[in-house]
């Protein structure tokens, strides 16, 4: 019985975990690796320009992807809230 004042924090804390599964997972792209032999980086040129090209696409969608996440944690920290005034609501402060 002594551990009944701990059962609002075991559910909060376990509804956040529960939906930290449904968040993205954005993960940043490597940055291109460039050659500091002036004649390796004019040798390959051509796959260094592509990774360059490669990275600036990637990077573009990685921000929108931090961009969605934190759109999508604004929005459930505002329902876990309201959550939390309803069960206040519910039980008393």
């Amino acid at each position: 019985m002594k551990l009944l004042h701990l059962v609002p924090q075991v559910i909060l804390l376990s509804a956040l975990l529960g939906s930290s599964a449904n968040s993205a997972t954005c993960l940043a792209p490597q940055r291109p690796f460039v050659p500091n032999d002036p004649q390796a980086a004019q040798e390959y040129a051509n796959l260094i320009r592509n990774d360059f090209e490669i990275y600036i696409q990637d990077i573009q969608s990685y921000l929108r992807c931090l961009d969605e996440e934190r759109a999508r944690a604004f929005q459930e920290a505002r329902e876990v809230s309201e959550e939390y005034g309803r069960f206040h609501g519910l039980v008393g402060p």
